[in-house]
């Protein structure tokens, strides 16, 4: 008996029919919490203490909160719609860019569909398209961490409905030229939907990498989407944003849980992109930034195998040994995310962890 059939026969047991493939579907999981004197460097959080201003703007929704929310976050459509010269329509906002993912997928992909996307990429892909009813066709990333864009072009068929491209890839942070996708997003048909997941774009410092940006309108099938949960510090709120053709964000909006995106999370993001407090941000990421070049530079002179990372977070591919390395570093306070058997994502926290973090990956160099 397979392992799906096992949890749909449990799930039998219980006289409630479950669809089997949702059955057997592991859950979202957390990093482990941080013992009281350690680290977490596990989930890719902002480790600056949020904004006064943004805890301010928090504070005033408080009064409202017997209130339903806007459900389309208009105001922050519109401040985004301004920044990126497109209509407000053209702007959609939702609970992290994730839950953005899974409605844009819903929305085009179904049973008998294919999702392509890079592999190993950000771990909420395949459930996403598990839910959807589709089938996920997941290609093999590079040797050096990256897309491998070709390939992932060769494997679109008729049934592919979605193809997702991160960049910095989560969790290898390699990124993706601008002329790599353009190349790309030529050979892709015009009535397959692309999403560009650019939830890291803020850290990248690499004058080569594609800015979604760029792109927006050149495009009829491409979203780019984004966050306020890394850069802008607010993944507590979950508040993410996708702009694209409005057809294509209207069909998405019939796929959201209404109301999913609350008042204090609008309000956080539109104080987060206030002047003042955007170039505080902006002062934030540059320290991250430099920090994960510099953990970056010392692993590699310590002999690991670094791939180059845009985001806010480093990738040891460590295979076989990923869940003893890991275990180390928690014995020594650093919670991190472990993918056996391919390898570990350090998210780049507090300065203070860093001496501790390449301290244990250079006695386990020695030893």
């Amino acid at each position: 008996m397979t392992a799906t059939e096992s949890t749909a026969t449990e799930s039998a047991s219980t006289g409630v029919r479950l669809r089997p493939e949702i059955a057997a579907l592991p859950p979202y999981r957390q990093g482990r919490p941080a013992p009281a004197d350690g680290f977490k460097l596990s989930s890719n959080e902002n480790p600056f203490d949020p904004l006064p201003s943004v805890q301010q703007a928090v504070a005033e929704t408080a009064g409202t909160i017997n209130r339903y929310p806007d459900a389309t976050a208009l105001a922050l459509r519109e401040v985004l719609a301004a920044r990126f010269g497109v209509s407000a329509d053209e702007v959609i906002i939702g609970a992290g860019s994730v839950a953005l993912i899974a409605q844009f997928v819903l929305a085009a992909a179904g049973p008998g569909d294919e999702v392509v996307y890079s592999w190993r990429s950000f771990e909420a892909y395949p459930g996403l398209v598990t839910i959807a009813g589709a089938t996920s066709v997941a290609v093999p990333n590079r040797p050096d961490h990256g897309h491998d864009l070709d390939a992932i072009a060769d494997a679109v068929t008729e049934r592919t409905r979605v193809v997702i491209v991160c960049t910095p890839n989560n969790p290898t942070g390699v990124t993706i030229t601008r002329a790599e996708l353009d190349a790309f997003l030529a050979r892709i048909p015009a009535d397959r939907l692309v999403l560009l997941d650019e939830a890291y774009v803020e850290f990248v410092r690499d004058a080569d990498a594609v800015d979604g940006r760029e792109l927006i309108g050149r495009y009829p099938n491409l979203v780019v989407l984004r966050t306020f949960s890394k850069a802008y510090g607010l993944a507590g709120l979950r508040v993410g944003y996708a702009i694209g053709p409005v057809g294509i964000l209207d069909a998405a909006r019939a796929t959201a849980i209404p109301l999913g995106v609350t008042a204090a999370a609008s309000a956080a993001a539109i104080a987060s992109l206030e002047p003042a407090a955007e170039a505080e941000l902006r002062e934030r990421v540059e320290v991250i930034a430099e920090r994960r070049d510099r953990v970056r530079a010392a692993l590699l002179a310590q002999g690991w195998p670094i791939p180059v990372s845009q985001a806010n977070f480093v990738w040891l591919p460590v295979g076989e040994r990923t869940s003893e390395i890991a275990e180390r570093l928690f014995d020594a306070g650093l919670v991190t995310r472990a993918f056996p058997p391919e390898g570990i994502r350090v998210s780049i926290g507090e300065e203070e962890s860093v001496d501790i973090l390449l301290r244990i990956l250079n006695e386990l160099v020695e030893g």
